[in-house]
């Protein structure tokens, strides 16, 4: 999915540890993806209070919305630099096509994890057959080490397993002896949990992570806070076991985290690097390569099948874009 924000915010961050225990809650804002009937969806990252959750930088949380009214997923070939982007359902279907070559369908329950390294454009159009869509569109900043890599496509579809009343499905990292097949550059985890109402689960994790988890439906408490739909409950590394009250509905969530990134990182509408140079660079490629149609081979490739233009960039802000140590 694309920032499709007019005036991007630029992210200069470093992750802001906080003290074992405590929740800190990340509300949504509401982004629109297009014009007056276009769907909209709910950020809780990036924020001006917290950047990254691990290497997560980036989630956007949206339905369940009929497609008849909001018109459903149309987001023409864009963009990305130094991230991988994680598309993750619940609800209806998705058309993937990017410039590598692949061309998937996003089902619920099966994670698609692009990785942009160097460079890479993709569309996203939910399926005319689609009448609800509902899900959710992350990203993970990569490592310096990493983030200059080809760029490539993977899709892997996890087992649901039980454990203490909770229904789980790791699609990103390990969890509870799980683990996914996809790759990733740093040390991350991403689950779905689903919980009975009037449920406690004690879910052991790596004490070294920092932890969001993301409420899609229900009204649980974590670790003792309550954390309303669309919120993300923070939880700082240092603790081995997180505590989650699904309350008298059920409850159904996505798990993030990671071992802190440590690496400051520059990111403005969908483009992640490490200097102001850099957005500069990414941008100019952009436009010249492929909204001026100059180079097909270029660091973006091209999309094919899509019927329509690719996006263009928004206007640089007139401040130079910072990066903080």
């Amino acid at each position: 999915m694309s920032n499709l924000e007019k005036d991007p915010v630029e992210v200069a961050a470093v992750p802001e540890l906080r003290r074992p225990g405590a929740v800190e809650i990340l509300e949504p804002r509401d982004v629109p993806l297009g014009g007056p009937r276009a769907m909209s969806v709910r950020r809780t990252l990036p924020q001006r209070s917290r950047s990254l959750i691990g290497a997560w930088c980036f989630v956007d949380h949206y339905g369940p919305d009929p497609v008849a009214l909001s018109g459903g997923m149309i987001v023409p070939p864009h963009p990305h630099t130094g991230l991988q982007t994680v598309s993750w359902l619940f609800e209806g279907e998705i058309d993937h096509r990017d410039s590598v070559g692949s061309h998937a369908i996003v089902r619920p329950g099966e994670l698609n994890l692009m990785t942009a390294g160097a460079g890479i454009q993709h569309s996203e159009v939910s399926l005319p057959e689609t009448t609800i869509l509902h899900g959710a569109q992350l990203w993970i900043a990569l490592p310096d080490s990493a983030r200059n890599s080809a760029p490539f496509f993977e899709r892997f579809v996890p087992d649901a397993f039980g454990f203490d009343g909770a229904t789980i499905r790791v699609f990103l990292g390990e969890l509870l002896g799980r683990s996914s097949t996809a790759r990733t550059f740093t040390r991350v985890v991403g689950a779905q949990l689903d919980l009975p109402a009037r449920t406690t689960l004690r879910l052991p994790v790596d004490p070294t992570f920092e932890h969001g988890l993301l409420v899609d439906a229900g009204s649980p408490l974590v670790e003792g806070h309550p954390v309303a739909r669309a919120e993300i409950g923070y939880l700082a590394p240092g603790a081995d076991t997180i505590t989650i009250d699904s309350g008298d509905e059920p409850l159904r969530a996505l798990l993030i985290g990671g071992e802190p990134l440590g690496e400051s990182i520059v990111m403005w509408w969908n483009f992640i690097g490490r200097s102001h140079e850099e957005i500069v660079v990414f941008r100019e490629r952009w436009q010249a390569d492929v909204i001026a149609d100059g180079d097909e081979n270029g660091r973006f490739g091209r999309v094919r099948g899509y019927d329509g233009s690719a996006l263009p960039a928004p206007e640089l802000p007139n401040i130079r874009l910072k990066s903080r140590e």
